[in-house]
């Protein structure tokens, strides 16, 4: 339910059910009222034919000049009937077979007809319309009912004929305002996708800022990622120029305690080897800082990706040069479309780390390897040194050494795992097919 797109769309589904619901049972009632006033408008039009044809015989017997013309009256039981009554005498239609329509509603008035339920010859209910209208007989007016009938079952009928022509109707009816509805929704989201393909841009390094295009309901937002974009970029140039300044201003006061140290070597060889230790520690510090510094730029969302070979074939070519370098033999296999999410000088710095950790370690091969896959990247560097055990690598932990022969400050690996972790990398450590030290730098693609 956290889609702004099915909660809208679940919205709309249930109001557009509802309105359905709601004008289906309202035709059906508008449909139940015409069906009736039409029944009785026909009904009483056949009671007054009735009362046009109606007469009276010199015996006092009813007579019917013509009968009305729907076969439904001359079938028994046909479900349509009448019946002319006068003086206690009465004509009905052969429909009524050996029944009879009673009782004669007394609220029938002169030219005013009567309509009601009466119950039918077969145990069913009957609309009914009922007319008293006077014939003058040898000067005397004799009060005559006229009542016209038609079962309800035949209205049941037609109302469940125009049910199953009103259902799938409405249920087409429904089709069309949901296939509208989600029109509707895919354009009213519209502003928000261009606005995540935007800001993909943005991320991706192709912008620098958000356009001012979107309609006036998303354009507030756009502006206060644009101010976020633009403080961003400030507070991070602020953050390395200060992390530069303060790394250039301790390069003077290092640079002279060795000097410092080197003086006082022939008369304090001991305060000189102490001055010189730790000027070498505040240096390393130093270029920690620096690192650190990198890190925290690659936190800025215009940042972009590079390829990896460039870098890595560089880097090699470095560490050949390096002692030990030139004795190994480097293997690389990285393809040309591997992309690292981060700057250049992340992925420099990333891999440097690793790669003068296996140059220390390696005995004779070094192989760095890539592949692309669906899911994501990986970049492997393995070596054939004397490895790690698995507490060892699980024990991983910021700044510590795990052989003093080797040169280094113990903050490589600790520095790799933070730029993988800001770039959206991860490291994993294992053991290599040759028993030396495998690291895989694993990352999805971005979207």
């Amino acid at each position: 339910m956290r889609s702004l797109r099915l909660r809208l769309s679940l919205a709309a589904a249930g109001l557009i059910v509802l309105a359905l619901a709601l004008a289906g049972a309202g035709l059906t009632l508008i449909f139940d009222r015409v069906l009736d006033a039409r029944t009785a408008e026909d009904l009483d039009r056949t009671a007054k034919f009735l009362g046009g044809q109606v007469g009276i015989a010199p015996d006092g017997s009813l007579t019917l000049q013509r009968e009305p013309p729907d076969p439904r009256f001359a079938t028994p039981y046909g479900g349509l009937y009448w019946q002319v009554a006068a003086d206690g005498r009465s004509l009905r239609s052969r429909s009524l077979w050996d029944k009879a329509l009673g009782p004669t509603p007394a609220a029938a008035e002169p030219g005013r007809p009567w309509v009601g339920d009466l119950p039918g010859p077969d145990g069913g209910r009957l609309v009914a319309a009922a007319r008293r209208i006077e014939i003058e007989v040898r000067g005397a007016a004799v009060p005559v009912s006229a009542v016209v009938a038609e079962d309800r079952r035949d209205l049941a009928a037609s109302r469940a004929t125009y049910l199953r022509l009103l259902v799938p109707s409405l249920a087409a009816l429904g089709l069309v305002l949901t296939l509208a509805m989600w029109v509707f929704v895919h354009r009213a989201l519209g502003p928000f996708r261009t606005l995540r393909a935007e800001l993909g841009a943005v991320h991706a390094g192709r912008r620098t800022r958000l356009p001012e295009h979107f309609p006036e309901e998303v354009q507030p937002l756009v502006d206060d990622l644009n101010r976020l974009i633009a403080a961003q970029a400030r507070s991070l140039q602020r953050a390395r120029a200060r992390a530069g300044d303060m790394a250039h201003g301790l390069k003077t006061p290092l640079a002279v305690l060795a000097a410092l140290a080197r003086r006082t070597q022939a008369a304090e060889p001991g305060l000189a080897a102490e001055i010189e230790a730790q000027a070498l520690a505040m240096g390393r510090q130093v270029e920690r800082t620096l690192a650190r510094a990198r890190i925290v730029a690659g936190g800025d969302l215009r940042r972009r990706g590079c390829r990896v070979a460039p870098v890595v074939d560089r880097l090699v070519a470095t560490m050949r040069r390096l002692p030990e370098g030139d004795s190994l033999a480097w293997e690389v296999a990285v393809p040309d479309a591997l992309a690292y999410p981060g700057e250049e000088g992340d992925l420099t710095e990333l891999l440097g780390n690793l790669l003068d950790n296996a140059r220390k370690w390696a005995h004779r091969r070094v192989a760095v390897t890539g592949a692309v896959t669906a899911s994501g990247s990986v970049l492997r560097i393995a070596d054939d040194g004397p490895g790690m055990s698995a507490t060892a690598i699980g024990q991983i932990a910021r700044g510590r050494r795990w052989d003093e022969t080797k040169p280094g400050t113990g903050f490589g690996i600790a520095i790799a795992r933070d730029i993988a972790e800001e770039t959206g990398a991860t490291l994993h450590f294992s053991r290599s097919e040759a028993e030396g030290l495998r690291v895989d730098i694993a990352w999805t693609a971005r979207a």
